[in-house]
């Protein structure tokens, strides 16, 4: 079970103090003790931890689709207050569940991902969570707390991850059953939840999806949590579900009637992936085979990518490339005549085939990983160059083609690509990383360290941020303007940690 450990560390601290008894009235917005800066900076403190963990899953589609499908939910709302941020992110993780943290992080298991039968189920899931943050539930529940303390939550973060990967361990044990104790504590009440049901189900409305999404799922679950040998699913367990809840959505839905909303392919293609990435390897393999053989899929194109992300994970290259082209045969079926594409990298026009649009950007980032697999250097390259004319902002494509051009020494071509894209994208934490990794192969120390500086600034790492600006200087070279720009960003870097620090 994945614990809410953002709650946890916070009431680890103050273990005498009872939540329940300091809720404010949920009317009343001015009661809430904690400020939108204090949620986020609890939240990345949290985050911290999250991103160690074996379980979190830096997959640049799945967080882009996730964040995408948030995205449009929050767009089409007007319960964001302006300037609220969000994120998103998924665990490698089985079981249903998923969170929202202080700060608009959001969490969500695999196992729920592939759990849900349509888009619109875990657009509803996503929506009721969306709204636990806009309502201030979150901060509500920790209200009245005080964060004088804040530096001990990493480490007692650290400490809860530790209870659930070495659960054998006696201290692990003791950390685990005082943060189930008080994690009886923090689960959303009723009156929690109604309110997000409320909000979220008209969330989902104004975003266009199918308003029965929400119910069909939560029915779903309180259906299936009577075959759980451990009792509910975990997030039944966090997130308490009544028949009563369940009438609710279903009256308020019923008047509306059934609203059609097809599937987006990356809707489908996440779910694939994510059961590609379940259990051993072999197994997955086995799993799509057999459904394949059995014609026990309903896009037979999806099962065959899921098919060909599991032999890839399983080093079957060779069968993978196979596979691939099988999978563009279908793609082929419906293609069309060649059509004319507006290359905006480029600024002029190109002929694309229109099978390489339906294929989509994953379908056609799986391929290059393929031909890479396969040592087909050239194919991939010539993959990577020709999709990302297409899905220019695909950020799986472009880190694939730039770590292509690394691995094969083209690296003033990569860094020429990833300075651009940071101009664009200048708090994307991956795009540091490539441009630290080019500036070691350049031998560009001092600038290798100035990019691995903000990847730790961006992450909430302010301390190593600033060490990382300083280890930057000792390696500094005779150009003015760079050390100049080293210097400058050491003294912003270093008021940020001191008015941090004070608050």
């Amino acid at each position: 079970m994945k614990l809410f450990f953002a709650f946890i560390v916070l009431l680890l601290l103050f273990p005498e103090r009872s939540v329940a008894h300091e809720l404010p009235d949920l009317g009343d917005v001015s009661q809430a003790a904690i400020t939108p800066h204090e949620e986020r900076q609890i939240g990345l403190q949290v985050m911290r931890q999250i991103r160690a963990d074996p379980s979190y899953l830096d997959d640049p589609e799945i967080t882009g689709y996730l964040n995408s499908l948030g995205h449009k939910l929050i767009a089409g709302s007007s319960e964001a207050r302006p300037g609220q941020s969000f994120e998103f992110f998924a665990l490698q993780d089985s079981t249903i569940n998923a969170f929202a943290l202080p700060g608009g992080f959001m969490g969500f298991n695999s196992g729920l991902i592939i759990a849900a039968q349509n888009e619109s189920e875990l657009a509803g899931v996503m929506a009721h969570e969306i709204a636990h943050v806009t309502q201030k539930h979150l901060a509500r529940m920790i209200a009245g707390q005080k964060y004088s303390m804040i530096t001990s939550i990493a480490a007692l973060a650290v400490a809860i991850l530790a209870s659930r990967s070495n659960p054998q361990a006696g201290q692990a044990i003791i950390a685990a059953s005082q943060a189930g104790a008080i994690q009886s504590q923090l689960n959303f009440t009723r009156r929690h939840e109604k309110e997000a049901d409320r909000v979220g189900l008209n969330i989902l409305l104004d975003a266009g999806f199918d308003p029965q999404g929400m119910s069909a799922f939560f029915e779903r679950l309180q259906k299936a949590s009577r075959f759980y040998e451990n009792g509910a699913p975990s997030y039944l367990r966090t997130h308490p579900l009544t028949y009563e809840r369940i009438a609710d959505i279903q009256n308020r839905t019923h008047e509306m009637g059934y609203r059609q909303v097809a599937d987006s392919m990356d809707f489908l293609l996440v779910r694939a992936k994510l059961r590609a990435l379940q259990g051993k390897s072999r197994d997955a393999v086995s799993q799509f085979k057999a459904r394949l053989e059995d014609k026990r899929y309903i896009n037979e194109a999806v099962e065959r990518y899921g098919y060909v992300y599991a032999l890839l994970r399983d080093k079957q290259y060779q069968e993978a490339n196979t596979q691939l082209a099988q999978l563009y045969t279908l793609i082929q079926k419906d293609s069309q005549p060649n059509i004319l594409l507006k290359d905006h990298r480029l600024g002029k026009t190109i002929q694309v085939e229109q099978k390489e649009l339906q294929a989509g950007a994953m379908i056609e980032t799986l391929a290059a990983e393929v031909k890479l697999a396969n040592g087909q250097i050239d194919d991939a390259l010539k993959i990577y160059r020709t999709a990302l004319r297409i899905y220019p902002q695909h950020r799986a494509l472009f880190k694939g083609y730039v770590d292509t051009l690394l691995q094969n020494n083209q690296v003033d071509t990569a860094l020429e690509l990833i300075n651009r894209e940071l101009q664009l994208h200048p708090k994307d934490t991956r795009l540091y990383r490539l441009q630290a990794r080019a500036y070691t192969l350049q031998g560009k120390l001092m600038l290798k360290h100035r990019a691995q500086a903000e990847v730790y600034f961006l992450q909430g790492y302010y301390d190593a941020a600033i060490e990382q600006l300083r280890i930057a200087l000792r390696h500094g070279n005779n150009d003015f303007y760079q050390l100049s720009s080293v210097e400058a960003r050491l003294r912003q870097l270093q008021k940020f940690a001191e008015e941090e620090s004070d608050d």
